[in-house]
């Protein structure tokens, strides 16, 4: 199911950092879309050790003929197609240009090499999906 009509995604990345001002302006800092694990020494695994990483996604939406609570909800999907436990943020839109700036700060372990997909739903619609590459580089 797809939304018509709003909400729509106006921003939709990872960042190191977000800094907010007092008039409520985002600036992101340092977008990314790749992480490279890399591992040296004789003894370097062969296969990609777990590796724990901060992310910080931001979601920026623009209601549109929306208005109301929602619930917007990210699923994090590996590599293998395997869905992790979502994060949901409750938010309330009130229409046309209006909208919310929401900021996920999710702490994964990455246990598998690839391109995993961040899907962000409103409510049961696919709204959009991001994605993270991880990189795994064994050095001798």
């Amino acid at each position: 199911m797809t939304m018509e009509g709003g909400p729509y995604v106006q921003v939709a990345a990872f960042c190191d950092q977000t800094i907010e001002d007092k008039q409520g302006s985002l600036s992101l800092i340092r977008l990314i879309d790749t992480l490279t694990h890399a591992e040296r020494g004789p003894e370097a695994p062969r296969e990609m050790p777990s590796v724990p990483y901060k992310l910080t996604l931001v979601v920026c939406l623009k209601a549109g003929r929306a208005r109301g609570r929602g619930e917007v909800r990210v699923v994090p999907e590996m590599p293998s197609g395997e869905m992790k436990d979502p994060l949901l943020l409750t938010v309330h839109l009130e229409g046309d240009d209006r909208g919310q700036n929401l900021i996920f700060n999710i702490n994964m372990t990455f246990t598998l090499e690839g391109l995993h997909w961040f899907n962000v739903f409103y409510d049961d619609a696919l709204l959009t999906r991001v994605p993270f590459r991880v990189r795994y580089v064994r050095e001798r």
